[in-house]
């Protein structure tokens, strides 16, 4: 029988940290009494409302204007899907807090233009924000099956007599119906794990009913209510991982020639949702730099932010490595662990933070604690970790630790010599996009942080608590470019591999 080797014993270790938080949760649901009342049953029913319809109109955004970035002939195309998928540079919570600040008596835009601007609260407020910030995933899926198809056979179906729009309507769209579905099922579990919209909508989510659980310290309810947020996101996990993706050999690409009016009304739809998405946060974060400058912003906020991120990053790092190797090199086991580390990935920032919490009760001197924090980093990102380190690691190719043990060297020199040099770029990608997303994760923080140590994300929050608006302006605006920048690292790739456009 073959010995495991050092990375797959560590690998067991950090597949178990990764359940840990969960486990925490289904020990004290066990034995919480906490029934499904109409109370839960009612935050049941408004999650799954918000996410159908975030769903749904996500679709209805997305879809159409992934066709026209993909074959319309526009001028400038490739500037305009760049716009159209920047709003994931906003976090949702970000355009929340400058929707809600804009509209509404006494809202900025009411302020500026002097007409009446209904308030962007509740179910519909919620569904719109969510929708202009998760919209570029069904995009950007969408847009990458459609430029993989071949111009030939939308030229078939109309040598059959199909019209042009029967064609893309019964030849082409089955051919993406997958990818929609990803970019959709993407949309869901963002939805689901989002905190800071719902609670800046006044909107009741499972995500904002366990935070105020935490706060009027029901743990054992908020705990119950994290396992009912878990079943949904495990559903969408679930259904995820059924779809499969269709290969198609690309072929010419399909050019769709559009009349003048066809034309501007394009570039209208795209300047209208780019717009909301990001003139309207962009603005009223100006116009209060413009009215407040830096005001009371202490520079300790972006200090905090960027030390938890590199003691994440590097966290992560570290614990991806052994999983990585181990799945690198094949085996069952091992894959089987590396899809247990993604675990963390699909639970929730709160979720995570109220298991984690309970932990700290329980062990004194890690309560309140940095280490504490630093941990539900690594567990929530570590897949962003383990997949890019996993794949440098498969692209080098070949059995070179082999060839190094037998030209004498030891495991360890191996591994020194041979597995680190290799791993190394993939580990400073993955860190690189951990410390980006640590840096704007908001609800984990909220819950974990010590006392006193706040980060642009929680200065916003308690900026939007005490209804000092002007004061965000700052840490918004800096969230806003950490995230850009973990945009153009996270789409490099697609840009890479589309071509020209």
């Amino acid at each position: 029988m073959k010995r495991p080797t050092v990375a797959l014993l560590v690998s067991v270790v950090v597949a178990a940290a990764t359940l840990l938080p969960i486990g925490i949760l289904v020990v004290m649901g066990a034995g919480a009494d906490v029934p499904f009342d109409a109370r839960v049953a009612a935050v049941f029913l408004n999650t799954a409302l918000l996410t159908g319809l975030t769903v749904a109109a996500s679709v209805a955004v997305g879809v159409p204007l992934a066709f026209v970035t993909a074959y319309a002939d526009l001028p400038l195309r490739g500037a305009w899907t760049a716009l159209l998928a920047a709003p994931l540079a906003v976090p949702s919570y970000v355009g929340a807090f400058a929707w809600f600040a804009a509209t509404g008596p006494g809202g900025e835009l009411t302020a500026q233009t002097g007409l009446p601007v209904p308030a962007v609260h509740g179910l519909a407020g919620a569904t719109l924000v969510m929708t202009l910030y998760t919209y570029p995933f069904v995009l950007l899926t969408t847009r990458a099956a459609l430029r993989n198809l071949d111009a030939s056979l939308v030229d078939a179906a109309r040598t059959l007599g199909l019209s042009l729009p029967g064609a893309l309507v019964r030849v082409v769209l089955p051919r993406v119906a997958n990818s929609i579905a990803a970019g959709a099922l993407l949309v869901a579990l963002y939805t689901l794990s989002d905190f800071g919209t719902p609670a800046i909508m006044r909107f009741d989510t499972f995500t904002r009913v366990i935070f105020v659980e935490y706060n009027a310290f029901g743990l054992d309810r908020a705990a119950v209510l994290s396992l009912y947020l878990l079943a949904l996101v495990a559903v969408v996990l679930f259904l995820e991982s059924r779809v499969g993706a269709v290969r198609e050999t690309p072929g010419r690409r399909l050019v769709l020639p559009l009349g003048p009016g066809a034309r501007s009304a394009a570039v209208a739809a795209i300047l209208a949702v780019a717009g909301a998405a990001l003139a309207v946060p962009l603005a009223v974060f100006g116009l209060w730099l413009w009215r407040t400058g830096a005001g009371s912003f202490d520079m300790a906020y972006a200090l905090n932010s960027a030390w938890a991120s590199v003691l994440a990053a590097a966290a992560a790092g570290i614990a991806a490595l052994p999983v990585a190797v181990a799945a690198a090199g094949g085996g069952r086991v091992a894959r089987t662990l590396e899809r247990v580390t993604y675990v963390g990935f699909g639970v929730p920032g709160i979720v995570l933070g109220t298991a984690l919490v309970v932990a700290g009760l329980y062990v004194d001197f890690l309560y309140q604690s940095l280490a504490l924090l630093v941990f539900a980093y690594a567990v929530r990102f570590l897949p962003l970790a383990v997949g890019n380190t996993r794949a440098t690691l498969e692209r080098a190719g070949g059995n070179m630790v082999g060839a190094a043990r037998s030209l004498g060297a030891t495991p360890f020199e191996a591994f020194r010599r041979v597995t680190l040099p290799l791993a190394l770029p993939g580990i400073v990608a993955g860190a690189a996009l951990v410390f980006l997303e640590v840096m704007r994760e908001l609800p984990a923080t909220l819950l974990l942080r010590p006392t006193g140590f706040d980060t642009l994300a929680t200065r916003l929050w308690r900026v939007y608590e005490a209804g000092h608006f002007g004061q965000g302006a700052v840490p918004a605006t800096l969230l806003v470019l950490v995230s850009a920048v973990a945009v153009v690292v996270m789409l490099r790739g697609e840009r890479d591999d589309a071509g020209p456009t």
